[in-house]
């Protein structure tokens, strides 16, 4: 007899439906599974065979082979058990399936005692059995909440085999589990890290705000103990909160490498990854047998920061100059190519030299000349070029760390960098183009929309003249100026924009 049901993989982020068909034939036992399965997959057996007689069902004596389609494209994981396990039990009469089960999907990993575990990805298979036309989708109890994000079907999370299956049959049905749409919007203001306990460093915070309007990647200078890292880490708390497909995008890539956080169904603050010096290029970009999401994907719609940049590795760090211009990066193995998305705003720290003190105001520096220059260049000029904010953090006076004054607080400054945000977005659709962030706007865009005044192009020239800019240079001064224009809340670049914006890409000619 022939069952037919249906679940859900991944390729990547991207989720595809799978239908597994089932056929029990009276004929030498035997459980063959084809359709290009992983290790994984074939031992599905194991745990089928367990997981049906412990149940309370007895596993079929007959020969049984699953086919899964599409039959060319490789199946990964443990996510198919649920399906196989119900697949089998219907072909072989055990179970009388419904007649909508063609509706229905079915995901999650089985135990050796009918317990249904969770699995990665469980966000994108579901939009992906959605997008195929399933009305509902059975996932682990501990995925029901993310997977309850979909709109358009109804989930349904399930502890074990026989509550599935009480619920088939019709004898205790379980209710549908709802996405709670306040918890997201109460999650979008909620902070621990504020920039109202950071004091002083008004210049620092002032390139901050600017980076946070027009998402410009950054570069502090500093020597230690001058707030560099504490700068860093109050940076999601001005950025403008997630849209929804923001939260959604961000959290498939979160599930899909197995860090989302317990209990949580949707990301609601922008993430912050930071990364030790010591990871590989692999970790950085994602890679592995089977592709996984690396830190710069990993930080999609949010922050990387990369403390200490010099002491990253040379291969390292190159490794961010196309995902930088592209906001994708493609992964490509044997069995195929994934594509992560890597949306984040780059923001680096480091000392001027490798004792932390060259051109400290009280401090001496211990370094030869010759020793300065070595750690300074072990940043790429084009790396440097594609930072469009770089700026000296320097220490901090007695009198400004007594002040008891409060400090702006990131709510205050999250208002402005919100209204500069939604501006720029308003602006680049009435003229046709979907572009969300100044940061982004292509070369013809750039001629399009940061056009300088006469006086803001004639400073413009001089400093391309005296600064030796390169194109790339020239055009992240006028993204950065159209920024700065925006916290303005005007529509002209002028030579007060220019200005300051030029002042933010200078620091690369004093120690480079």
């Amino acid at each position: 007899m022939l069952q037919t049901v249906y679940s859900a993989g991944l390729n990547g982020i991207d989720g595809f439906p799978v239908t597994v068909e089932c056929n029990c034939a009276n004929r030498l036992a035997r459980f063959e599974v084809v359709g290009l399965p992983d290790t994984a997959v074939r031992e599905a057996r194991e745990r089928i065979k367990a997981a049906i007689e412990n149940s309370g069902f007895a596993f079929p004596d007959a020969e049984i082979t699953v086919n899964m389609a599409p039959a060319d494209k490789k199946k990964q994981g443990s996510a198919y058990d649920l399906a196989l396990l119900v697949g089998i039990l219907g072909s072989s009469g055990a179970l009388t399936l419904p007649p909508d089960i063609e509706q229905c999907c079915l995901i999650g990993e089985l135990s050796l005692s009918g317990e249904i575990r969770g699995v990665r990805g469980v966000l994108c298979m579901c939009l992906a059995a959605r997008d195929a036309g399933k009305k509902r989708i059975f996932v682990p109890a501990e995925n029901a909440g993310e997977a309850s994000v979909t709109e358009g079907a109804e989930i349904y999370g399930v502890r074990t085999v026989r509550e599935l299956i009480a619920h088939l049959t019709g004898k205790e049905l379980l209710s549908p589990t709802a996405f709670d749409m306040s918890l997201f919007e109460e999650g979008l203001n909620r902070f621990e890290l504020d920039f109202a306990e950071v004091k002083g460093q008004s210049k620092a915070k002032r390139a901050l705000e600017i980076a946070a309007a027009g998402g410009h990647n950054l570069l502090m200078i500093g020597s230690p103990g001058t707030g560099k890292s504490m700068l860093a880490k109050r940076l999601p708390s001005i950025l403008p909160p997630l849209s929804f497909e923001e939260a959604i995008g961000t959290t498939k890539l979160h599930s899909v490498a197995g860090i989302l956080p317990e209990g949580v169904s949707l990301m609601t603050a922008r993430p912050f990854r930071a990364p030790h010096h010591t990871l590989s290029p692999a970790a950085l970009a994602g890679g592995g047998t089977i592709p996984m999401p690396g830190e710069i994907s990993l930080a999609h719609n949010g922050v990387l920061f990369l403390d200490e940049l010099p002491e990253f590795s040379k291969p390292s760090t190159e490794v961010l100059r196309q995902p930088l211009e592209d906001r994708s990066v493609t992964i490509t193995r044997a069995t195929g190519r994934v594509t992560f998305p890597c949306s984040f705003m780059l923001v680096c720290a480091m000392n001027p030299c490798r004792c932390g003190y060259f051109g400290h105001p009280t401090r001496e520096c211990t370094c030869r000349k010759k020793d300065i220059q070595e750690y300074l260049h072990k940043i790429s000029g084009p790396l440097l070029d594609r930072i469009d904010i770089q700026i000296e953090v320097p220490p901090l006076s007695f009198e400004e760390l007594s002040d008891s004054r409060p400090a702006e607080s990131s709510s205050e400054i999250r208002k402005r960098v919100t209204a500069a945000r939604r501006l720029a977005v308003a602006r680049y659709a009435t003229g046709g183009d979907r572009v969300y962030s100044n940061a982004s706007l292509n070369a013809r865009q750039i001629r399009k929309y940061c056009t300088p005044t006469a006086d803001g192009e004639k400073l413009l020239r001089s400093a391309f003249d005296r600064m030796g800019l390169s194109g790339r240079g020239y055009d992240r001064i006028l993204r950065v100026a159209r920024t700065i224009a925006d916290l303005d809340g005007s529509e002209e670049v002028g030579a007060r924009h220019i200005a300051e914006a030029i002042q933010l890409r200078s620091l690369d000619r004093k120690y480079w």
